[in-house]
């Protein structure tokens, strides 16, 4: 099963709050936040989100595109890469998968969690 293209980034930062402020200077709108630094960006003319989560100052950071699949268990990864993480279940309501491309950057699978039967 092919995927459904990259719905989104997630973008790790060391602060949530300049990081936010500036992709908004980019145009991009605050869709949801969490309680923990952490959330969601859009931008009004489309396009992929922008998901930010805030990390310790002692963890690197990465940028990490977010895939979408509508059935995970319909779901083969590509044979190029690796499986860092199988699909698991998240607290954002979603099943996760990290694969890693040939190069070893990771990727995010993502796939909503009413799919898991």
């Amino acid at each position: 099963m092919e995927t459904e293209g990259i719905e989104g980034l997630l973008i790790e930062t060391h602060n949530w709050g300049k990081t936010v402020a500036f992709w908004r200077g980019l145009g991009y709108e605050l869709d949801f936040e969490t309680d923990h630094h952490s959330g969601r960006l859009r931008h009004p003319r489309g396009g992929p989100y922008i998901f930010v989560a805030e990390r310790p100052r002692d963890r690197a950071l990465q940028v990490l595109p977010v895939v979408a699949v509508a059935d995970p268990a319909r779901f083969s990864p590509p044979s190029a890469g690796a499986v860092l993480r199988p699909f698991e279940p998240q607290h954002w309501r979603a099943l996760e998968m990290l694969l890693a491309d040939p190069d070893g950057r990771p990727l995010s699978v993502q796939a909503p969690l009413a799919a898991a039967k």
